[in-house]
């Protein structure tokens, strides 16, 4: 994890790679209908979906060619690097974020609160944030129509924790879910996002830890008790596709946080079958709720993840809501 000014930390790792024109910047166009911005950055994170983002660079080219988009490459020999080069663009720019979650998550610190424009093409593992908005990949078509859309304010998370502070699009998981995040790393590569995920999680299963944790909410005690997964959620849904927290709205200026209780192995089954279908919620087992700021205290350090990036354990966080803090091209 690389630390950023103001302890702001950035996750993730990119790698330079020499391909074509990479690294240089793109030929300008001249767009055919006016946009909201001057000029596009695309970044994009070589690592991104196992190199899926590199693998389909040409075909995104071609298509920001066809549409005469103004846009340019910006070359990054690591997240820390794109970060920096997206804070040093003129006013006007907007940026173009090629990849998955953390790839977003990454360059927030330059785009919160900012006032600089955000576009999605998803080529992550999970791409769970922009598969909220109805985009898929490899569907260049639709996300790159949706540049000509007007900025919308939409809501982000500031996570403070033992590692300094961390701005998150989409949310953060503590306990099963992020010992999922971390196990997929060794699922087999013929597995795609949400078929990884699932793999990940039957895995975990067998490793399943419950330890207390108490959870306040915007000040208030919401939840004192056994628990093997906490969820504070902007979006709807994390793994590729499983629907967490379907009352979720990122525009609407509140935070979600979703949590079990003590469960055991065929019971937290079960459960996951409900998620597959968002029908969770009833159960009893389940405690949802919406505010402003939560505070996380567990008994024992636990797993960790942000926006699927994978931390070491964590016993203690808390987590604001930032009302419209990015200006997102990409909304529906």
């Amino acid at each position: 994890m690389l630390a950023l000014a103001g302890q702001i930390n950035v996750r993730g790792n990119y790698k330079a790679v020499p391909v074509g024109n990479l690294g240089r910047y793109a030929e300008r166009t001249v767009a055919s209908s006016p946009l909201s911005f001057s000029s596009l950055a695309v970044v994009l994170n070589p690592q991104a979906g196992r190199g899926l983002a590199l693998r389909e660079w040409p075909r995104l080219e071609a298509a920001l060619r066809e549409r005469r988009l103004p846009y340019e490459w910006l070359a990054a020999a690591s997240a820390e690097d794109a970060l920096s080069r997206v804070q040093a663009l003129s006013p006007g720019t907007a940026v173009l974020a090629v990849g998955g979650d953390g790839t977003v998550s990454n360059l927030l610190p330059a785009l919160v609160g900012t006032g600089r424009a955000l576009g999605l093409v998803p080529l992550g593992s999970g791409n769970d944030f922009a598969g909220m908005l109805g985009l898929r990949p490899g569907d260049f078509d639709m996300a790159l129509a949706r540049l000509g859309n007007a900025p919308q304010p939409t809501d982000a998370l500031r996570c403070t924790y033992a590692g300094g502070e961390a701005l998150l699009l989409n949310g953060l998981g503590m306990g099963f879910d992020a010992q999922v995040a971390a196990l997929m790393r060794s699922a087999p590569a013929r597995l795609s996002g949400f078929g990884r995920y699932l793999w990940a999680a039957l895995s975990a299963l067998r490793e399943l830890q419950t330890s207390q944790v108490k959870v306040e909410l915007d000040g208030e005690p919401f939840y004192n008790g056994p628990s093997c997964l906490v969820a504070v959620m902007n979006g709807t849904r994390y793994g590729g596709g499983f629907q967490i927290s379907p009352r979720s709205n990122a525009f609407d200026g509140q935070l979600n946080v979703v949590l079990g209780g003590g469960l055991s192995r065929p019971a937290l089954l079960s459960l996951m079958l409900k998620v597959l279908r968002a029908r969770h919620l009833s159960d009893s087992r389940v405690h949802a709720g919406t505010g402003q700021r939560v505070t996380v205290r567990w008994r024992n350090p636990t797993a960790t993840h942000f926006d699927g990036e994978v931390l070491l354990p964590q016993r203690e966080l808390s987590v604001e809501l930032l009302k419209g803090a990015v200006q997102l091209l990409s909304a529906p």
